[in-house]
């Protein structure tokens, strides 16, 4: 049974880091694209970033590029995501997940783990 459980969330102030991870269980990470979403409140889920499955080929939404770098550590199953500079507007829950399509589209992805609370705020 594969299951993604999130980590790292926490209260961060404007212009502060966190490091996310995702720890795989029940598959392999480099089998499965895995990617990362959020949900801000009163707001739809949205594409963050991804690694797609058997290589390097990575992608972020436009709002976190340059800011947020996704990356995965194969022998421990688990992806991360490291963000620098965080900005009010970067609040969310923020859920990992695993499908075997592409990046962006939330429709490809087939597991979800339960979600991190990221809150930046002075």
């Amino acid at each position: 049974q594969r299951q993604l459980v999130e980590s790292g969330g926490g209260l961060v102030q404007p212009g502060g880091s966190l490091r996310l991870s995702c720890l795989a269980s029940g598959f392999a990470v480099d089998s499965y694209t895995m990617g990362w979403f959020r949900r801000a409140p009163g707001k739809e889920r949205e594409f963050v970033a991804s690694f797609r499955w058997g290589g390097s080929t990575t992608e972020y939404a436009d709002s976190v590029k340059g800011r947020f770098t996704i990356s995965k550590d194969i022998a421990k199953s688990t992806v991360y995501m490291e963000m620098t500079n965080l900005k009010p507007e970067d609040t969310a829950i923020y859920y990992c997940a695993a499908g075997l399509g592409g990046g962006s589209n939330e429709n490809m992805y087939t597991d979800w783990g339960q979600g991190t609370q990221v809150t930046v705020s002075s």
